[in-house]
């Protein structure tokens, strides 16, 4: 063969030599790229450009990523996906007491929302009542203060509860506290329970490791928690009764593997507890959501939502046997990251949050809940949260990004990024497992240790500016404009303590005390408690004196510290 034949050969083999040797190396030569290294938000390296060679090994693509609606459902959930309904359009929302966040949710669902999550005060989510010492100047503060039945009675006042596509919360160690006050508040208020769809978060164990809204210990947590699930699978299959939650892990610092390999690993510890009581993995497992965040670096967040469902599917089948679809299929709801949100030129937030909704649409999740731009320093506004609902809408009718199933499917980066964050989700829950899963690890400090080293990464880069947050460490304003605040009432503390006095004073105190009693001994014998629960909250027993009760049966958490 001639040296000529050669030549056009290597040419026609390797058109990527061609292009880095004729078309790449004198670009560089005369403007090298900025940084030795592009990296995501997380730090998985960015190739500066994808081919075929990039794309996931091990199978054909066809297989790996399949069909939407399809096993492994890396696609979407859904074979048309937003096609057919767009996804859910929530805010998180909700502050000073049950009247004020009653009128909050009703303007927003007059203005498009198909459903809202219901933001709860730190005394509600410790379960303290209004006026225990430790709720003094937090009632109504970072959500809506419900202490009792007569509380969650005039949150939903006049709210069709019927008709909204999905009702969230954040209640976690009194997840099932929550679920007994829901069943009897609809019950009261003639609904037909079975045609709700609540969303329960009803996860414990991200509260040990990223937000510290936790009562008891581990054990009892992952107990009362699988109590719920147990009980939802029998008795009300439209609810979701599980969001193992990996947001509060990412807005604590973690990377994006690790917000779903710590989700994850809690999630196969309710899923084990349900199995040990005798539940068929088909029975429960049809409920459980995923609540993450989405951030702002784009090409990571819809890569981490593929694999997320991808990893989920396997385990349902593989791991654990499931046979109905409906096990496999990862359902998201994903919030815009607070912790993207800067208080200095707040109005950028506006952007940052498009972008996030963008990228959440492109990944394929369900539901959707927007930040506003204001919520980096003060409670939402009206206008900011009507804003911030208005993004959501814009994306869904204007972007032209809800018109094909899964939009990025099959693009090079994409793809490789989906498979390079598939496999450290799955180092880390091999890790996980070996040191005997999830609430091991939260008592022996693992998660809190991989989550200050990734903060400290993440803070480091932004001050040494390899990581740019316009309005924080560049591009700053001398001049700031004054923007509105919404400030919390003090009138709604006072209006919270008498509203406790007044139901102390007309309850019936006999009853409250048999109800307490039969709570404490159903504990004692390890039964469920959703029932016994029902019984106190219909008898209008408070959050506080319920958690009590249940505080002398299992005792407070104390963290041992982590060094």
């Amino acid at each position: 063969m001639s040296a000529e034949a050669t030549d056009k050969q290597k040419t026609v083999a390797s058109p990527q030599a061609e292009w880095e040797e004729n078309i790449l190396a004198p670009q560089l030569a005369a403007d090298p790229e900025r940084r030795a290294e592009f990296k995501t938000i997380s730090g998985l390296p960015l190739e500066r450009v994808y081919t075929e060679a990039d794309w996931p090994k091990g199978a054909p693509l066809a297989e790996k990523i399949g069909y939407p609606g399809a096993y492994p459902f890396t696609r979407g959930v859904s074979p048309t996906m937003y096609r057919s309904q767009f996804w859910v359009m929530g805010m998180y929302s909700g502050f000073g007491s049950a009247e004020e966040a009653n009128e909050r949710y009703r303007m927003l669902l007059e203005r498009g929302q198909t459903g809202f999550s219901i933001a709860l005060d730190l005394p509600t989510q410790c379960g303290y009542d209004a006026d225990h010492p430790f709720a003094v100047g937090e009632v109504g503060v970072t959500g809506v203060h419900i202490g009792s039945l007569a509380d969650m009675e005039r949150l939903f006042k006049d709210i069709p509860l019927e008709k909204v596509r999905q009702i969230r919360t954040t209640a976690n160690a009194i997840g099932p506290i929550t679920l007994a006050m829901y069943i009897a508040c609809f019950e009261k208020q003639g609904v037909n329970i079975k045609n709700t769809r609540m969303f329960l978060q009803n996860d414990i164990l991200k509260e040990y490791v990223a937000r510290g809204a936790y009562i008891f210990g581990p054990e009892a947590g992952v107990k009362l928690s699988a109590d719920v699930m147990e009980y939802c699978a029998k008795e009300l299959p439209g609810w979701t009764s599980l969001a193992m939650s990996g947001y509060h892990i990412r807005d604590s610092g973690s990377t994006a593997a690790q917000e779903l390999a710590f989700t994850f690993a809690d999630g196969l510890a309710y899923v084990d507890e349900c199995l040990r009581r005798g539940l068929d993995i088909d029975s429960f497992a049809p409920q459980i959501w995923t609540f993450l965040s989405v951030g702002i670096d784009l090409p990571e967040e819809v890569a981490k939502f593929r694999a997320g469902r991808r990893i989920w599917a396997r385990l349902m089948k593989e791991r654990y046997g499931a046979k109905n679809p409906d096990s496999m299929k990862l359902k998201i709801f994903a919030y815009t990251l607070g912790g993207n949100l800067i208080a200095q030129q707040p109005l950028n937030n506006i952007a940052r949050v498009a972008i996030e909704t963008l990228a959440a649409a492109l990944g394929g999740v369900q539901t959707v809940a927007t930040s506003s731009y204001d919520e980096a320093f003060a409670i939402p506004t009206e206008e900011a949260a009507t804003i911030a609902l208005r993004t959501q809408q814009i994306v869904a009718n204007e972007a032209g990004v809800t018109g094909s199933v899964d939009l990025l499917g099959g693009s090079y980066a994409i793809e490789a990024l989906t498979d390079v964050l598939e496999q450290k989700v799955l180092e880390y829950l091999d890790k996980i497992e070996s040191l005997g899963g999830a609430v091991r690890c939260i008592e022996n400090g693992y998660y809190q240790r991989e989550l200050g080293e990734a903060s400290y990464r993440y803070q480091r880069q932004i001050e040494t500016k390899d990581r740019i947050l316009v309005g924080l460490n560049a591009f700053q304003s001398e001049k700031v404009g004054e923007i509105p605040v919404t400030r919390t009432n003090p009138e709604s503390e006072l209006r919270q303590l008498a509203h406790l006095k007044e139901l102390r004073a007309t309850r019936d105190s006999a009853m409250v005390k048999k109800t307490l009693a039969g709570l404490i001994i159903a504990a004692r014998a390890n039964q469920n408690l959703v029932l016994p629960l029902v019984d106190a909250v219909k008898a209008y027993a408070t959050l506080g004196e319920i958690c009590d009760a249940l505080r002398g049966v299992y005792g407070t958490y104390k963290p041992s510290q982590v060094i």
